[in-house]
């Protein structure tokens, strides 16, 4: 039969949402530069870009869970999103690798950076006490991902029920270490400028603070396509991406706990 389709592969029909998710992007970015640099409007474009992008995504993805329910997404299909979950999160983990890069290089040799004054912690600055908020926050993150594996084994067997009070419970802990964290930064005793210390802490931690957000918004559209019956045993990549996701948030603090909390924050003064 002419037309027929004879191979595994999913063949994209023509779409409105890369040109529009790249139009609203770069809305995105300029408005948020001239926001910046005080210019005129510069705020609304801010925001204009942003819930053009919000939006697209949103229309984006619904057009791929549209894909799966009508059954195009095949084994060959799964397999390639797969590659591609996988590619994105390498490249999560090179942007953090920047970030330590820039913490290990200002802490490993002080002496060479004039304005710590040779030591670490820079002379004048109190640290925040690692076995606080920030080691409160490790057990509420390592919790999370515990609850994340158990709402992916009970999709996995079926139980449909375990499947929301697991992802209800990340959730609920996702927030949890959100709100902890901007207590945190309210009551830090440094500053994002002025010192290569506050500067290099608050970029690691806060993006991913952010991408702790980003991850917890990820696991409650995955409960609400749980609420409306969308994953089975056999087909879940949405929830799955969203849990590979989650663990590698908790992986990346555990290292920012380590290597920021508690070796770059040894010999300092303890705030409070």
């Amino acid at each position: 039969m002419a037309g027929a389709k004879t191979h595994d592969y999913h063949i994209l029909p023509p779409s409105p949402w890369p040109l529009l998710s790249s139009l609203s992007a770069l809305l995105l970015a300029s408005g948020g530069i001239m926001w910046m640099h005080s210019a005129a409007f510069g705020g609304y474009l801010f925001f204009a870009g942003l819930i053009a992008t919000v939006a697209c995504m949103g229309f984006w993805w619904g057009d791929v869970i549209k894909e799966a329910h009508a059954g195009d997404h095949t084994p060959v299909v799964q397999l390639h999103l797969r590659y591609g979950m996988i590619l994105f999160i390498a490249s999560e983990v090179m942007f953090f690798v920047g970030w330590f890069w820039a913490f290990f290089d200002a802490s490993l040799f002080p002496k060479t950076v004039e304005a710590v004054g040779g030591v670490w912690p820079p002379k004048g600055i109190e640290v925040i006490d690692p076995f606080h908020f920030p080691l409160l926050n490790t057990l509420i993150l390592l919790c999370s991902g515990t609850t994340v594996t158990w709402a992916h084994h009970a999709l996995l067997h079926g139980d449909r029920d375990g499947l929301k009070k697991g992802l209800w419970c990340t959730i609920l802990l996702g927030v949890l270490f959100s709100c902890i964290q901007a207590y945190e930064y309210i009551e830090a005793p440094f500053a994002f400028k002025g010192n290569i210390y506050g500067a290099t802490f608050f970029m690691a931690t806060g993006f991913h603070g952010f991408h702790v957000i980003v991850g917890t918004i990820f696991l409650a559209v995955c409960l609400i396509r749980a609420y409306r019956g969308d994953f089975t045993p056999k087909q879940h990549f949405g929830f799955e991406a969203a849990a590979w996701y989650w663990h590698f948030v908790d992986v990346v603090w555990l290292f920012l706990f380590a290597s920021i909390y508690i070796w770059g924050n040894a010999g300092g003064t303890i705030h409070g």
